[in-house]
């Protein structure tokens, strides 16, 4: 029997001793024994492979039944069906679990528009020259692409297909190779839009679009960290991640490139104007050039419009406040003597110094007026820091431009095909989301359309596509709700029976500091990561830490954003690692299961210590919301 098998058992049979020698004796047994019972039997019943929503409906009905046993059955029947009813109601209504579908959607529509391969090629030639060049663009493309789709098992696969082949030809070792894939492929779950975020943002009440925008820089702080691993083994093991050779950093020009290159200058953006005057534009034609052209000042012209774009911003003029000068009386509203006509009469001449003094009224008012517009109109010079961006970004240009060969022309068109559409498809819904221009379920309408404009553009729409996808994101978005009716059910069952409160009553009994319960929640859930997977532990574990968080004066954001991170383990930790069977089932006959796992523990370990910088350093994550919202 393999290892994997028995480490499994053994987990079963520690929980399963536990449970008979921590429970008392059955005359002995409290509503409160119960509830931890329910709890135990839940993991047992998963590690055995029952499905876990109906496992948790099926535990939720027949406890709660247990919890109104004394009140007779008619009446316990009753209460057990209303409450069943009562809770899935609860989750029909749930606004914000629409958008889960939706994103679904999206993830399988980019998914089979099939631009991964591009994306892989488009990175590989880009990191040629980075140490680890394979691993890091590997990494970076799970990360898109993951991010893009939200689907782990769907990047694994495909990219055990495309890049651990390459890597493994190019002579990196198993384990660095089946460690970025996997590790890589989990970034789904952590950068937004995260279906992992919704689902903790629906169990917890807390505003999804401020789990993204705090998840947003953990996330790119977790890639850059796994990047700075493999750049670090590349360079004290280069027999791990060699180097690639010249011949496979070649890129193939095309042959009004070439022309150009051999007779002009090998700088593309030099080349291609010099290419326009004279004898030696006779093998180019001109719309080739200048369509080339076009593409070679793409980076210049995004830089100018930004900058542009921010000078209009900052020096925009401040709005005009008011001066609060009213002109005194009531003439502009009613005549006095129409409403008047009979009481005490003006003396003489008070109609002329009336006049006088509304007419210095009305003066001083517009004058008022006209300083105030006066002062609208000025616009604001623009800040320091505008110039010192403005002079950084120029130089950089020139030497980007210095650099910028028809080779690197090349891989630009490449990225222009695979990179920047799914990375601004992604910056668009993630965009008004943050910025309040729309709620994530219109957010995530917008993403499936971009879903479908990117499968049209890439001549991969169809209506088998269409129908598998669709079908595919019912079949993803049936079992999460029902998941959550499930935990629902489950967890009113738990807090009905009293295992709330004796947790509650344990912790609270053992004098913690928030400190010293932070750690406790985060190893309890990085162990619960080993034999579960993240939507049972969102679903079911963080109903019972979540009580807690007011007495320990715990933000739920944060100790979200820290869950979130956390629950990367669950899919590299055996052995429910999910990404390793995924990597295993398209992986070469001669890389074991054993080589995967071994390669997946440093990514688990820098897991660990992006989830300490975050606690160390709260700022990481919450910074984003704060200035925002």
């Amino acid at each position: 029997m393999r290892k994997e098998v028995w480490f499994g058992l053994s987990i079963l049979a520690a929980v399963i001793i536990a449970i008979l020698v921590l429970m008392p004796a059955p005359a002995d047994i409290t509503n409160g024994h119960l509830g931890l019972l329910m709890l135990a039997l839940i993991v047992v019943t998963i590690m055995l492979g029952f499905p876990t929503a109906f496992t948790l409906m099926g535990m939720g009905v027949m406890f709660t039944y247990l919890a109104y046993r004394n009140m007779g059955a008619q009446i316990a029947i009753e209460q057990t069906l209303d409450l069943m009813v009562l809770r899935t109601y609860a989750v029909m209504t749930n606004d914000v679990l629409i958008a889960v579908p939706l994103f679904i959607f999206m993830g399988y529509l980019v998914e089979r528009a099939n631009l991964i391969e591009k994306l892989f090629k488009s990175m590989h030639l880009a990191m040629a020259r980075v140490p680890g060049s394979l691993a890091v663009a590997t990494i970076i493309t799970c990360a898109v692409f993951a991010t893009a789709t939200g689907i782990v098992g769907a990047v694994v696969t495909l990219m055990g297909l495309l890049a651990l082949p390459a890597m493994l030809k190019a002579g990196y070792s198993v384990r660095l190779s089946a460690g970025a894939i996997t590790a890589g492929g989990c970034l789904g779950i952590m950068i937004p839009p995260s279906v992992l975020l919704i689902v903790y943002g629906a169990v917890a009440g807390v505003s999804v679009v401020k789990l993204y925008a705090g998840a947003f820089f953990p996330g790119i702080m977790l890639a850059l960290l796994y990047v700075i691993y493999v750049m670090t083994v590349a360079k004290i093991s280069p027999k791990s991640a060699p180097p690639l050779s010249e011949e496979e950093r070649r890129v193939t020009l095309p042959e009004f490139a070439q022309t150009v290159k051999d007779n002009v200058s090998n700088r593309a953006l030099p080349g291609l104007i010099g290419a326009m005057k004279g004898k030696r534009n006779v093998d180019v034609p001109m719309k080739t050039l200048l369509g080339q052209s076009f593409i070679a000042l793409l980076p210049a012209l995004v830089f100018v419009a930004a900058m542009g774009l921010t000078y209009k911003i900052v020096t925009a003029p401040a709005p005009a406040e008011a001066t609060g000068l009213v002109e005194m009386g009531f003439s502009a509203e009613f005549d006095s003597q129409d409403q008047y006509s009979g009481g005490l009469a003006e003396p003489e001449g008070a109609e002329q110094l009336g006049a006088a003094g509304s007419t210095e009224a009305t003066a001083s008012t517009a004058a008022a007026e006209g300083a105030g517009e006066d002062a609208a109109a000025q616009a604001t010079p623009a800040p320091q820091s505008f110039w010192i961006t403005l002079i950084i970004g120029t130089i950089l240009l020139i030497a980007f431009y210095t650099i910028f060969t028809f080779a690197r022309l090349e891989i630009f068109k490449m990225l222009l095909s695979s990179f920047f559409p799914l990375a601004i498809m992604i910056l668009a819904v993630l965009g008004s989301i943050v910025f309040g221009l729309a709620t994530p379920s219109e957010a995530a309408a917008m993403g499936s359309f971009g879903g479908i404009l990117l499968a049209l553009a890439y001549r991969k729409l169809n209506m088998e596509m269409m129908k598998e996808s669709v079908y595919l994101a019912a079949k993803t978005s049936a079992m999460v709700c029902w998941l959550f009716v499930g935990s629902s059910i489950f967890s009113a069952a738990f807090a009905l029976l009293g295992g709330q409160e004796i947790i509650n009553s344990w912790v609270m009994g053992m004098n913690l500091t928030p400190i010293e319960f932070m750690i406790l929640a985060q190893i309890v859930i990085f162990l619960l990561g080993w034999p579960l997977e993240w939507t049972e532990i969102i679903v079911i574990f963080m109903p019972i830490f979540l009580p807690l968080l007011a007495h320990y004066q715990i933000d739920p954001l944060f100790f979200g954003l820290l869950v979130a991170l956390n629950l990367q383990t669950a899919f590299l930790s055996p052995p429910v690692a999910m990404s390793a069977f995924y990597l295993k089932g398209v992986a070469p006959s001669h890389v074991t299961l054993n080589q995967i796992f071994a390669g997946m523990l440093p990514f688990m370990g820098i897991q660990i210590i992006a989830i300490v910088l975050l606690y160390l350093f709260p700022a990481i994550g919450l910074w984003l919301p704060q200035v925002l919202y």
